[in-house]
C-alpha cells in the first residue's frame, strides 16, 4: 500500500459506456470516486465512499481491492447501479452524453462509517452541493477537504455551492463552469474571485490545455502531457484531482512547492488515464512510470 495520509473519497460509482475514434466498450467500471480513488491510491491510502446496485459486477469490487482500495463505505442496495451513456469525436475535450440513469444513485445520502470520519484528506466528488455539505458535517479534523462541482449544480443549486465554497480548502472547476460561475470570460478573474468567496486554492482544469492553479502565494500553470493519440478521455479530470490530492496525502509539508508538484502529478496521472478505456491504465500504472513521465514533465517545461 502506498504511504500518506488516508484520502476518502465521497462520489460515483458508475458504468460506463463509451464511444470514441479509437473504439467503444460497455458497462466499463467509472464513476467519480472510482477514477480519482484509484489515481490517488499511486500515492495514498484511499477509502471510497458510494453506492452501487445489486446488479454491479463482484470482479469490479476485487479488483479495488486487489489495488487496496477500502471499499468499506460503498453501499450495496436493491436496483440498479448508476449508468452513463456517451460519445466522444475528435474535439476530446467535449462529451456527448447519450444517456444518463441514475439509479439507485439518485437516492444516494452519504454516510461515512466511523472509521473515515477523521481522515487527513476528503475528496467530495461531482455531487449535489448538498450531500457535499452534510458529508462536511461528519468529518473531524481534516488537514484538507477538496470538492468539484458542475455546470447543472452552477445552474440549480447555486447557493449550498456556494456554502461548499465557503467551507472547502480547495476547489477544482473546469474552465467553463469558472466562467459561469464568475460571470466573467477571464480565467485569471474567475479564479481571483473564487479564492475571494473561501478556498485557500482553486484548480481551474482546462482538459487537453492541462489547469491553471491560483494559490495565496502565486499562480500556477501546468500543461497536459502532449500524447499522439487519446483513447478515451472519460474519467480525466477525476484522475487529475485525484492524483492531486495523493501527492498531497503523501507530502511531508503542505507549502505552496507541494501543490505546484502535486499539479503536475494530476496532470501526470491524467495524462496515463486516457491512453486506454475506463481505469485499464491507471490500475496498472508502476510507480516507475509515474516517476519517469514526472520527469518528463520537468523536462519538457524547464527553462532558464
Amino acid at each position: 500500500m502506498a504511504e500518506g495520509d488516508r484520502v476518502v473519497i465521497v462520489g460515483s460509482v458508475a458504468l460506463d459506456s463509451v464511444e470514441t475514434p479509437l473504439g467503444r466498450v460497455e458497462d466499463a467500471l467509472g464513476g467519480s470516486a472510482v477514477y480519482a480513488g484509484v489515481a490517488a491510491h499511486h500515492y495514498a491510502p484511499v477509502s471510497l465512499v458510494g453506492v452501487v446496485g445489486t446488479d454491479f459486477p463482484e470482479a469490479h469490487l476485487q479488483m479495488l481491492a486487489a489495488l487496496e482500495i477500502d471499499t468499506e463505505g460503498v453501499e450495496v442496495v436493491e436496483g440498479e447501479t448508476f449508468r452513463w451513456r456517451g460519445r466522444y469525436d475528435f474535439d476530446v475535450n467535449q462529451a456527448h452524453t447519450l444517456a444518463t440513469d441514475l439509479n439507485v444513485f439518485e437516492h444516494f445520502r452519504p454516510t461515512l462509517p466511523n472509521s473515515h470520519r477523521d481522515s487527513e484528506f476528503v475528496f467530495l466528488a461531482n455531487i449535489d452541493p448538498e450531500l457535499q455539505l452534510s458529508v462536511l458535517e461528519q468529518i473531524d479534523g481534516a488537514k484538507l477537504t477538496f470538492a468539484d462541482t458542475m455546470n447543472f449544480w452552477i445552474e440549480n443549486k447555486r447557493e449550498p455551492l456556494m456554502e461548499v465554497l465557503r467551507q472547502v480548502d480547495v476547489i477544482f472547476i473546469n474552465d467553463a463552469e469558472a466562467r459561469e460561475l464568475c460571470d466573467t470570460f477571464s480565467l485569471i478573474r474567475a479564479g481571483n474571485q473564487l479564492l475571494e468567496l473561501g478556498p485557500q486554492v482553486v484548480v481551474i482544469k482546462k482538459g487537453e490545455h492541462g489547469a491553471l492553479m491560483f494559490h495565496p502565494e502565486q499562480h500556477f500553470s501546468v500543461p497536459s502531457y502532449p500524447l499522439p493519440d487519446v483513447a478515451d478521455p472519460t474519467g480525466a479530470g477525476d484522475s487529475f484531482a485525484g492524483g492531486f490530492i495523493g501527492s498531497l496525502a503523501a507530502e511531508p509539508r503542505l507549502d505552496a512547492a507541494a501543490f505546484r508538484r502535486a499539479a503536475v502529478r494530476g496532470s501526470v496521472v491524467a495524462s496515463f488515464n486516457v491512453e486506454d478505456f475506463s481505469l485499464n491504465r491507471l490500475r496498472a500504472l508502476t510507480a516507475e512510470d509515474l516517476r519517469q513521465r514526472f520527469r518528463e514533465f520537468r523536462r519538457f517545461t524547464y527553462f532558464d
